[in-house]
């Protein structure tokens, strides 16, 4: 019971080290880059994979119903998804499902990703954001790490402080979760 009792205890802390430390305002960036959406009646492309496509879905269930902006994450889509990698790649999957749906400079990208992509991972991810800057659309991303990719590009990214090594990916995929639904909630009420 000590064991799980300290181990407990060192996760919470570091939760509450990341809540310190995380930028606010590049969360009022965000959340103001969100409005603005909205406002503009652009769309919102949520991007993720493994543990961040799940994110992905809730994410866009909220900004859905609560904010009101038309979302989507192409990762809800099965049968399209593995048909595109299947016949076209896994690194270019997202891309592709964004041509398809006629995406614009009214339109933004919202990468939720641990490392937000490189040369060597989750081009999917990089593909859709070199596809997003060349149409002049907005870029947003919440990722840990450096911010890979997906933070050069973004014209507002959140990035999840790194407290230790071996917890990356737990704290970014609960901080994009932490960050989504302070969104969410912020621009519903304001």
């Amino acid at each position: 019971m000590d064991k799980t009792k300290d181990y407990i205890t060192k996760y919470l802390n570091q939760v509450k080290e990341i809540c310190d430390l995380i930028n606010k305002d590049e969360v009022a960036f965000l959340a103001d880059g969100i409005r603005s959406l909205k406002e503009r009646k652009g769309r919102l492309f949520v991007l993720g994979v493994g543990g961040s496509a799940a994110n992905a879905s809730h994410c866009v269930n909220d900004f859905r119903k609560i904010v009101g902006i038309e979302c989507y994450a192409p990762t809800d889509n099965a049968a399209e998804l593995t048909a595109r990698i299947n016949d076209e790649g896994w690194d270019t999957c997202f891309v592709e499902w964004l041509k398809g749906s006629n995406f614009n400079e009214q339109d933004a990208v919202l990468v939720l990703s641990v490392g937000g992509g490189s040369s060597t991972t989750s081009q999917n991810i990089v593909r859709a954001v070199q596809h997003a800057v060349e149409r002049k659309a907005s870029v947003y991303s919440i990722v840990s790490r450096d911010g890979g990719y997906a933070r050069r590009y973004s014209d507002v990214c959140v990035l999840v402080p790194v407290v230790e090594e071996s917890m990356i990916t737990p704290h970014a995929e609960e901080w994009q979760g932490i960050i989504w639904h302070l969104l969410a909630n912020y621009n519903y009420e304001n």
